[in-house]
């Protein structure tokens, strides 16, 4: 079931991508809008236990909280390191799955009747998934290089979306805007990954949070200065932030005169 959260999203966009052209704007629409309305019921009885019962189903508890783990497959192994992809899902992540797919059904309804008269909806219906998917596969991470995948692919589909009249001058601009604020945030985001795993032996969550009270004392040389290790790391890990929610510093304002601005948009 969670997998079919997860990937119901990744199906219909790969459908209206790939054969939208062959199937035509209708079925586009209705075929990524039906899985993403099954995949918000399936991630309702995902969350019905946590709210309403003794958890989640299968969960095993890590020391803090009830997690539920599935693995996809083995990633990465190097040295010391082996990463699997796996999809994790605690209280907070159920939550997020209710909250990502229930914002997404009704936009996706939405379009369906705003795109009407556009004749490349079904490349916007696989936009509109494949940002779904990327938001999904964020929540539902289990280490940080996964939720770094994550998080480029909500970038990547927003950078698509904010372009999508690609003949418009003013949408390239505002994606290329986009584009540049998100890699100076993910520069803070990839550096702060490395800073955890150098910090803390490990990217994988659990291993991380262990490793925590161990950490909370260390320190990072950077050129005259002695710094907390843990502050650093977390410091760059909410650069990151920053540039996905356009936050104070990562933020582009309007370059317009004063009396216009009401007539601007980001």
């Amino acid at each position: 079931m969670i997998q079919a959260i997860v990937f119901l999203p990744l199906i219909g966009a790969l459908i209206a991508g790939l054969l939208g052209r062959t199937i035509g704007h209708r079925p586009s629409e209705y075929i990524t809008t039906g899985l993403l309305l099954v995949a918000a019921v399936l991630s309702r009885v995902v969350f019905l236990p946590v709210a309403f019962g003794g958890g989640l189903a299968g969960a095993v508890t890590d020391g803090h909280t009830a997690v539920v783990k599935v693995e996809i497959m083995r990633w990465i192994r190097v040295g010391d390191m082996d990463l699997r992809w796996t999809l994790r899902v605690d209280t907070l992540t159920a939550i997020m799955l209710v909250v990502v797919n229930t914002v997404s059904s009704p936009v996706h309804v939405y379009s369906i009747g705003y795109m009407a008269d556009d004749p490349h909806r079904n490349r916007f219906f696989a936009y509109l998934s494949l940002f779904t998917f990327a938001m999904l596969m964020l929540v539902t991470a289990d280490n940080f290089l996964q939720m770094f995948f994550g998080w480029e692919g909500v970038g990547l589909a927003s950078y698509l979306l904010i372009g999508f009249w690609y003949t418009k001058p003013s949408a390239n601009a505002a994606a290329m805007k986009a584009f540049v604020v998100n890699r100076v945030g993910d520069f803070g985001f990839a550096t702060g990954i490395f800073g955890a795993f150098m910090v803390l032996g490990h990217i994988d969550f659990d291993g991380a949070f262990h490793a925590v009270p161990e950490a909370s004392t260390a320190t990072i040389r950077f050129l005259s200065w002695d710094l907390h290790a843990m502050t650093v790391v977390c410091l760059l890990l909410f650069m990151g932030a920053m540039g996905k929610s356009a936050q104070f510093l990562l933020h582009t304002g309007c370059r317009t005169p004063w009396k216009a601005r009401p007539r601007c948009r980001r």
